[in-house]
């Protein structure tokens, strides 16, 4: 190990150098005095860095020796299960940071990808399998032999289809599952070198079980993706088109493409046991949520769609306030959508109070203080004994919102996130349309409005389409999670228990209107 005095003299080109060798020779040897000694040398580095490209190494690079401590843990399931785990957090925040910087385009496109999968990893460990496959394939998108990418996807597309309470859609997440595992191994053959090639037999291992387990090419000859309509109209086939491009759909079908087959909200709770005396609440609660997603989605397409003024724009005076301020009921239905997908994070907390029979006052309850029964205590043990991927998935999604009380946030933007929703909901928000200029940042100019909170047209609808998937994802992670919490409920249950089947029969579309 170098003394203070060496490694002060270094440049941040040769620390960088010294802290990636120090740092793969930990893993290689299971060295933690080494790898704690690296961490200490990024934090006595950085104050040094000089340009952008050299933080979103040094954040790489640290994710690695945070990665190296949690490999530590691996033998202990205890640990592997921790719903707080200190390690995946560092990781995760870190790789994002490094995700989001400006200098990150300008990387090679291996350290790129390298970036992109070991976020992904992480998400996945996390239980945010949706996440993750989003930046599997953006790798894959950058660099398609990027076999690191596509194996990991496979493993976690298997693990997905298992939480899975739909046979038929777990049969088709098995094919395209095995599909990315078998491109994968001939990939690790013809490029070793972009990965640990020694995990090529625990992947063929994996394509071998699914193999074994289901009827591959019947399932395939089955399976017409693409054979379904989008709509009558024009506007429902853009709509539903958009939908698909953007992976909005409750189906978890919408997460192998852009497919047809995936153009309906299939989504809806399992197979559940209630008491005898309970009506079924949780299936209206879940309606209305489906519902509430579902109308801010249009919103959303409309809003962002829109190219003529609106009939309900005629006729209302306004004054030009010099500042290019946006002003339509586009823009409107944009900010409602935002509202909307941001509610509804809370509206789910408030229906795991009740699922899960926590027993939180009313006023307490909020997606990021529903898993704690104090604000700094532990998760609940009703959380941690589950064992429950998708559950502790919606776990870690909760840690993407910021809120006072809590320090442990992993998104970056989640502060500016959570000040443009305290703005909407009970202060003033201007958004200002890109023909003034301002695509991102802070206005500037002479006409400056200072009690808005100001945000550009292009990042209002970023972040409202980032909440529209965040929102997909915690409504699947939910019926997922509550899958899984059924079954332990059924093995844990008294063998002698009788259970009275009740049907409901769904809503027929024709009857979705005001009466």
């Amino acid at each position: 190990m170098a003394s203070s005095e060496e490694w002060d003299a270094l440049s941040p080109e040769q620390g960088l150098e010294a802290i990636a060798q120090a740092i793969d020779d930990a893993a290689d040897h299971g060295d933690a005095a080494l790898n704690s000694q690296a961490l200490a040398w990024c934090e006595r580095l950085e104050p040094r860095l000089e340009s952008d490209a050299q933080r979103v190494l040094l954040d790489y690079f640290q994710a690695n020796a945070w990665a190296n401590r949690m490999v530590a843990k691996r033998g202990d399931a205890a640990a592997v299960w921790a719903w707080d785990q200190e390690e995946l957090q560092r990781q995760i925040f870190l790789l994002r940071r490094a995700l989001g910087s400006p200098a990150f385009a300008d990387l090679d496109l291996v350290r790129q990808c390298q970036i992109l999968t070991n976020l992904a990893n992480q998400l996945d460990t996390a239980g945010r399998f949706i996440e993750a496959r989003q930046l599997w394939t953006r790798a894959l998108s950058l660099l398609p032999v990027f076999w690191m990418a596509r194996a990991n996807r496979g493993n976690s597309l298997m693990h997905y289809a298992q939480a899975l309470y739909d046979p038929g859609q777990r049969a088709v997440f098995a094919v395209a599952a095995h599909r990315d595992l078998d491109a994968a191994l001939s990939h690790i053959d013809e490029f070793p070198e972009l990965g640990d090639a020694r995990l090529r037999s625990a992947f063929a291992a994996k394509a071998a079980a699914i193999d074994r387990h289901f009827d591959l090419a019947a399932i395939s000859a089955d399976y017409a993706a693409d054979a379904y309509s989008l709509g009558r109209s024009k506007v429902e086939q853009a709509y539903r088109r958009w939908c698909l491009d953007q992976g909005l759909f409750l189906n978890p079908l919408n997460d192998l493409g852009p497919d047809s087959i995936a153009a309906h909200d299939v989504l809806t709770l399992p197979d559940m046991v209630t008491d005898i005396h309970e009506p079924p609440v949780l299936v209206g609660f879940f309606n209305q949520l489906k519902q509430e997603f579902v109308s801010a989605r249009w919103l959303c397409f409309e809003g962002i769609s829109a190219e003529r003024v609106h009939a309900s724009d005629r006729g209302v005076l306004l004054y030009n306030t010099l500042d290019y301020a946006a002003v339509s009921l586009g823009v409107e239905q944009v900010k409602m959508a935002f509202r909307m997908s941001y509610s509804l994070l809370d509206k789910i907390a408030y229906f795991l109070n009740h699922y899960m029979k926590l027993g939180i006052p009313e006023k307490r309850i909020s997606f990021r203080h529903v898993w704690r029964d104090k604000d700094s205590g532990p998760v609940r043990p009703e959380f941690l004994s589950s064992e429950n991927w998708p559950l502790r998935g919606l776990y870690w999604l909760s840690k993407d919102l910021f809120e006072s009380d809590f320090k442990d946030v992993m998104e970056p933007d989640a502060r500016a996130l959570h000040e443009l929703r305290n703005h909407l909901e009970h202060k003033y928000v201007k958004v200002i349309s890109t023909i003034g200029g301002l695509t991102s940042g802070p206005a500037t100019g002479p006409f400056v409005d200072t009690l808005a909170h100001t945000v550009s047209l292009p990042d209002l609808e970023a972040r409202t389409l980032r909440l529209l998937q965040l929102a997909r994802s915690s409504l699947i992670y939910l019926s997922l999670g509550m899958h899984r919490e059924e079954e332990r409920r059924r093995d844990s249950a008294p063998p002698d228990r009788l259970i009275m089947p009740m049907v409901l029969d769904p809503w027929d579309d024709g009857w979705k209107r005001r009466w």
